[in-house]
């Protein structure tokens, strides 16, 4: 099988994913014209991003592809509020939550790209339709699941008031994203520093984690759950996959794997580099030992 069939084969079964995704979290909630509003918000996943992903093939271009990400959870979000028609305090939180994140990481990523001027991940599948097409359905995929909590909680036809599981999920959240926020502007400002250009950063909390941005995303991913969780029902509780799935995706498939490997072929002959991967863990982040 070549890739491009591969390609195609993990394209139905992303889609085949998202659908069950759809599904389960529909369960017991809000509907409009008969259609849930969580298959709603889920359709809209897909549909924003093949739609994008058009005059991007076009160009051969992934200058917007993190962007359309964050666009479409804000989106997603904002839909869940309009058609679901929740005021309560958990809903609006829940929202407030992840427009923030995705408002603040979307537009990090944009200035990233635009200051870089390409991202070396998309090089080889550019060229490639099934396989190019495949990297905005995955991110579709991302999308819906990661927020699948929060959009069965914004849209379930039983909300409840704020209680301690709010208390705990906000905590938790506001860590990661205090984490993700300081690890992306440490680094950001390494790389802007003279002579720091291809060299890999071990101060602040690059000390402390090979990847302590991505320990942050999967931290306020939990926050999200957690805060969702009380009003989850039946196969709603599906959705609580979701920290889950960051975890595995940025560990185990397109996060710590492809990072390590490029700093490997970069660094991997470098002895200061091997001496900071030997005494820093790759995700959750611990005191910095002395060299």
């Amino acid at each position: 099988m070549t890739r491009e069939q591969r390609a195609f084969v993990a394209l139905f079964v992303g889609v085949t994913i998202g659908a069950a995704v759809a599904l389960a979290g529909s369960h017991r909630g809000v509907t409009v014209a008969g259609w849930p509003v969580f298959a709603v918000c889920a359709a809209l996943s897909f549909a924003i991003n093949w739609l994008v992903f058009v005059p991007s093939f076009i160009r051969q271009t992934e200058h917007y592809f993190d962007l359309t990400g964050s666009l479409t959870y804000i989106t997603l979000v904002v839909t869940a509020l309009v058609l679901g028609g929740a005021t309560d305090a958990r809903t609006l939180l829940l929202a407030a939550l992840v427009v923030v994140w995705a408002g603040r990481l979307g537009s990090f990523l944009f200035a990233r790209i635009r200051q870089d001027g390409r991202d070396g991940r998309f090089d080889e599948i550019k060229p490639s339709l099934p396989r190019f097409l495949l990297t905005w359905t995955l991110q579709a995929v991302w999308v819906l699941i990661t927020l699948a909590p929060a959009l069965a909680a914004m849209t379930t036809l039983q909300p409840r008031p704020l209680d301690l599981f709010a208390a705990v999920g906000l905590a938790v959240w506001a860590i990661g994203f205090g984490i993700e926020v300081v690890a992306d502007r440490q680094k950001r400002v390494f790389r802007r520093q003279p002579g720091n250009r291809g060299r890999f950063i071990t101060t602040g909390l690059w000390a402390w984690s090979r990847h302590p941005n991505y320990f942050g995303e999967i931290t306020l991913w939990t926050g999200v759950a957690l805060l969702a969780l009380p009003v989850l029902s039946g196969w709603q509780y599906v959705t609580l996959v979701s920290p889950l799935f960051v975890y595995l995706l940025l560990t185990r498939v397109s996060g710590i794997p492809l990072l390590e490997a490029r700093a490997e072929e970069k660094w991997g002959s470098d002895p200061a580099y091997r001496a900071y991967r030997d005494r820093t863990p790759p995700l959750v982040p611990r005191p910095p030992r002395s060299a």
